[in-house]
């Protein structure tokens, strides 16, 4: 059976890194980013994913920066109920990343309702703090250089990428495929 790579975002643009591995109707999204910047972009943040939510097996992040774990919170809103495999570090920045991502998705529908700027009445945010924070039980924190099966089938090994705490490369291993996704390397 192949393995495909499905880009929903990081390509043509830096932000918004989410890749779609399928297998053997098993779905692995690695890196669940925001799109950040130019309103063009900022507004793909609400367009449907091609694949359900609740038929995401796993997630895989390589670091916390919002560009590739932004959109966990509103993946978890939609129906995602599995795994996120993380180093610790990127854990950790993530419980203080996402909240705070939520209370500025609150506070920028809140002013674009006071001054009715927005399209759309009321202006609503892409997903909240408590969305953030009902999203933080998913992941679970991994070691360096051990390899996890996050799906029967499927290893995973997390690498340092040294781009900040608790940046990972990670090399996926299916159906005797190897992938290496870097993620961002390198000092920041």
């Amino acid at each position: 059976m192949s393995v495909n790579i499905t880009f929903l975002g990081g390509a043509g643009t830096v932000t918004g890194s989410k890749y779609l591995v399928q297998h053997d109707g098993k779905h692995v999204l690695v890196d669940c980013g925001l799109f950040q910047g130019y309103k063009q972009l900022r507004l793909r943040n609400w367009t449907p994913l091609p694949i359900a939510p609740n038929q995401i097996d796993a997630v895989l992040l390589t670091h916390a920066h919002l560009d590739h774990s932004g959109y966990l919170p509103l993946l978890v809103k939609e129906g995602f109920s599995g795994h996120v495999h993380a180093s610790r570090g990127t854990r950790d920045l993530c419980k203080i990343l996402l909240p705070d991502s939520g209370h500025i998705q609150e506070e920028d529908a809140a002013f674009a309702n006071r001054h009715a700027f927005s399209k759309h009445a009321p202006a609503l945010p892409l997903y909240t703090r408590q969305d953030a924070l009902d999203a933080l039980p998913h992941i679970k924190a991994v070691d360096y250089d051990k390899v996890i099966t996050p799906l029967p089938g499927w290893k995973t090994t997390f690498r340092p990428a040294g781009h900040i705490l608790g940046a990972s490369s990670i090399l996926l291993e299916v159906a005797g495929r190897r992938i290496l996704f870097s993620g961002d390397l390198g000092r920041p």
